[in-house]
């Protein structure tokens, strides 16, 4: 009797990449800033206060400083903005930031970056009131978060957080690496992620191969301020993404914005990530708008 072969077309299961939006994050989280705030002024009848300063002419700086201004507006949070000459001296900055340190109307400060070449950053930042800096950039701040005991975290790593959690994307027991070591987003965001039980590897521009890093990982955090840096072949299948990068690069003939992570390669391959725009930009001013809440409710 002849043998019957029965042939089942093979099945090919794609790997669907899931969009981690900032925008839909920001929505929920706003939503209960602006009802802690309330609470704040009718129990205790404070209004958090928070105080940009903004030195020269910087465009997108500009825009940055208008967004807060709104966004503070839309959660309850007075604003309180202060604009001065690119030419500035060192000492007059010194004083503005010390006069705000002494008011109780403000409960954050933020001297928006980058400052005119002319003043050292780091001596600039150092001036604010521990208590009184919601990016957590004073060496005390920074400190307390690599102490694990933040008074408050620093802002585009909290908000990458917020995005893994709102996603429900475990972290605890997993491989994590952070590409990039500035003070303003890599090295906070190791800790982050350290605190939060992932097993961290922080990679940086002396990194020899660093494909070999980035594709073991299961998150994979790219804040190395170059544009369209890692693509695919750099990220282990089914890993999650979260780009920090925000460059105007020129892609086809237009002036587009783009990220660190060439996004168009990853669908059918990550299981995650965050586009460019969207993505981790959206939640960096919301967590501004956290912190101040936390420094005002001490």
């Amino acid at each position: 009797m002849a043998k019957i072969v029965t042939h089942f077309p093979r099945l090919i299961i794609l790997q669907v990449m899931r969009i981690l939006s900032g925008k839909e994050v920001v929505q929920a989280r706003r939503k209960k800033i602006a009802e802690k705030v309330q609470q704040l002024k009718n129990n205790k009848g404070i209004t958090p206060g928070l105080a940009v300063v903004l030195v020269g002419e910087d465009p997108a700086s500009q825009v940055y400083v208008r967004n807060k201004a709104k966004a503070c507006d839309e959660v309850g949070i007075n604003s309180f903005e202060h604009k001065l000459p690119a030419e500035t001296s060192a000492d007059d900055l010194k004083k503005l930031i010390i006069e705000l340190n002494n008011n109780k109307e403000v409960h954050g400060i933020l001297v928006q970056l980058p400052l005119p070449k002319h003043l050292n950053t780091d001596e600039i930042l150092q001036c604010i009131d521990p208590k009184k800096d919601p990016d957590a950039l004073t060496t005390e701040n920074m400190g307390l978060c690599w102490k694990g005991t933040p008074r408050v975290s620093a802002c585009t790593p909290s908000g990458v957080m917020a995005i893994l959690d709102y996603y429900k994307i475990e972290v605890a027991g997993k491989e994590a690496v952070v590409v990039g070591r500035s003070n303003i987003v890599g090295k906070p965001m190791a800790q982050l992620l350290l605190m939060a039980d992932a097993t961290v590897t922080l990679c940086h521009s002396k990194t020899k191969n660093l494909r070999k890093y980035t594709s073991q990982a299961e998150i994979v955090v790219v804040a190395a301020g170059r544009p369209l840096m890692l693509g695919k072949e750099d990220f282990k299948k089914g890993a999650v993404v979260i780009d920090v990068g925000m460059h105007r690069e020129l892609i086809d003939g237009k002036t587009k914005l783009c990220g660190d992570v060439r996004f168009d390669e990853l669908h059918d391959w990550v299981s995650a990530a965050t586009p460019v725009p969207g993505g981790v930009g959206p939640m960096t001013i919301t967590m501004l708008l956290e912190n101040t809440f936390k420094l005002a409710s001490f």
